[in-house]
């Protein structure tokens, strides 16, 4: 019998769109498409750790509404190479088992990632040239060309018999992209004059007036920030930003100075960029363990952790403690990325740091050395003018990013521009655009080498603990619930107990208390021991200390 309460599967006459990731948030990117009896995704990405999750370092869409249907997964189409686009494929595809495809430069990046993942040999990989056409199930998918700060963003081009799906990805307008051709402006008009039903955008510059900027400008700011500095540069950016790289390098060669690289990730990238035919044309770069061997007027070192990721190479070297890089005062360290949304304080932190070294700290405040990726939102306007869709859909934002553009939208005439979240069912096609139905849209979190549910009782305990520390009390009784000795008591993140006097002995006076009080038979029966005790001792911390720790009682019987 069928579930009333069960979101409709998509047949020959649906076209549905169901992110289960990316929707009211930046990151973590899942989009599926529905139509005859299949699914087509469209990415499968990650976000990083969040200060409410302590211990866990990435997060990713719960895919398990796909999952349970993978037998009706025709495949993965990825759009580019950033982790919030490919990150979860390592990780979650031995739950789907589905065929993938992508673009050169966005192939050879993942191989690496799926040979760390052990995975080399086992998911089906099919390389699509650039602009390549292919049949993904009832999906008819064409890859068109965009700018972005990595080599070979695409927007896709899902054709159906009930209309045309226009999937933007992350994308810009950029006269002068420096690494790869700019955005296909031809494909998108002649796409739009075939007719779109519907634009699934990008949202993240929403709220952003103008345009971007070009990388073109970066460059030449790059070249002449250089000239005016007598000492080591450093340079923190975005491992993936090629276009940046290659900016770097020459403003570095037009200074007399060669580029070294420090941190895992960016070897990774450039590797991946040279396999798919980008960077070759330039000089080979230091290694890590060369950098000494340079004066330091000759040299610029590009790093890794420019968000202040603690173990990234910037700020161990800020801190004194990487292995082959120091920094001395005069030096001078540039910031040329944007602040992730949450990182503010690390990287305030991690800039303070520089700056007591006797580092000048240079960011984009500072100088024109760092553009986005995204559309602004005179581009968006742009592509409406181009694509002229029915039915605009936005993601890629937070709500305020997706509002924002949906408003833009209908400025620029597109008749519908339906919000949806994450888990919400649109159904494009037939009729006007409509939710029809709601599937749960959970996240995973990595925690060490396990993937649990961000929801988990795990995170939850560690959370509390981490608010309200945690105490352990082992009681030896005897048969009849009587206390033999008196509890042990130990304690995490509670107090300190030099400054702390009374505390144990008001806690353990609350346990026995609380033990002498039960009836006979309740003390005979480990449950009702251990429930008593707990109770005990979070009311005597909270008296003491305003505290309730996380709490588990330990029983020794005689």
């Amino acid at each position: 019998m069928t579930d009333p309460s069960a979101p409709p599967e998509p047949g020959p006459d649906d076209l549905f769109f169901l992110p289960l990731g990316g929707a009211g948030e930046i990151g973590m990117n899942l989009n599926l498409y529905g139509h005859d009896g299949h699914w087509l995704m469209v990415d499968l990405g990650i976000t990083f750790g969040d200060p409410l999750y302590p211990g866990v370092d990435v997060m990713m869409p719960d895919p398990a509404f796909i999952e349970a249907r993978r037998d009706k997964l025709a495949g993965l189409v990825l759009t580019h190479a950033h982790e919030d686009h490919l990150g979860a494929v390592p990780e979650l595809w031995r739950r789907l088992r589905c065929p993938v495809y992508a673009t050169p430069f966005t192939a050879a990046f993942l191989r690496f990632k799926l040979r760390e993942a052990g995975l080399t040999d086992k998911l089906p990989l099919t390389e699509v040239p650039l602009g390549g056409r292919l049949q993904v199930g009832p999906f008819d998918v064409t890859y068109i060309g965009m700018t972005h700060s990595i080599p070979e963003s695409n927007a896709l081009a899902i054709r159906t018999p009930l209309g045309t799906v226009l999937h933007t990805g992350d994308w810009k307008l950029d006269p002068e992209p420096v690494v790869g051709a700019a955005s296909d402006e031809a494909a998108l008009r002649a796409l739009g004059e075939e007719g779109v039903l519907a634009l699934i955008g990008d949202s993240t510059n929403a709220l952003v007036p103008g345009e971007a900027g070009s990388e073109g400008g970066v460059r030449k700011a790059l070249t002449d920030l250089f000239a005016g500095k007598p000492h080591r540069i450093l340079v923190g950016c975005f491992a993936s930003n090629i276009a940046r790289l290659d900016s770097i390098v020459h403003a570095a060669a037009a200074n007399d100075r060669r580029v070294a690289l420090v941190g895992r990730s960016l070897w990774r990238m450039t590797e991946a960029a040279r396999q798919a035919g980008y960077l070759r044309d330039l000089p080979p770069f230091i290694a890590e363990e060369e950098v000494g061997f340079f004066p330091r007027d000759k040299i610029v070192i590009v790093c890794t952790g420019s968000q202040g990721e603690p173990r990234a190479a910037l700020p161990r070297i800020a801190a004194g403690d990487h292995r082959h890089v120091e920094i001395e005062p005069g030096d001078t360290a540039v910031f040329s990325s944007r602040v992730i949304p949450g990182n503010e304080k690390a990287i305030g932190a991690l800039q303070n740091r520089l700056a007591a070294r006797g580092i000048e700290v240079v960011t984009d405040r500072d100088a024109p050395i760092h553009v986005s990726g995204h559309p602004a939102r005179d581009e968006l306007t742009r592509m409406y003018q181009w694509a002229r869709p029915r039915i605009a859909v936005p993601v890629h934002g937070e709500e305020r990013h997706m509002r924002a553009h949906a408003a833009l939208a209908r400025d620029c005439q597109v008749p519908e521009a339906p919000l949806v979240r994450n888990g919400d069912l649109l159904r494009l096609a037939p009729g006007k655009a409509e939710i029809v139905g709601h599937v749960p849209a959970g996240r995973l979190a990595r925690d060490g080498r396990q993937l649990i549910g961000i929801e988990s009782e795990v995170l939850r305990e560690r959370g509390r603990a981490l608010h309200n520390g945690s105490a352990v009390a082992t009681l030896v009784i005897d048969r009849r619930g009587r206390l033999r000795e008196t509890p042990r008591l130990s304690t995490v993140g509670l107090y300190d107990p030099d400054v702390g006097n009374g505390v144990l002995e008001s806690v353990l006076d609350e346990i026995d208390a609380a033990i002498a009080k039960l009836p006979a038979a309740d003390a005979r029966e480990d449950e009702a021991v251990q429930q008593a005790a707990r109770r005990a001792v979070r009311r005597a911390f909270h008296r003491a200390l305003g505290k309730r720790p996380v709490t588990d009682i330990h029983i020794v019987r005689l």
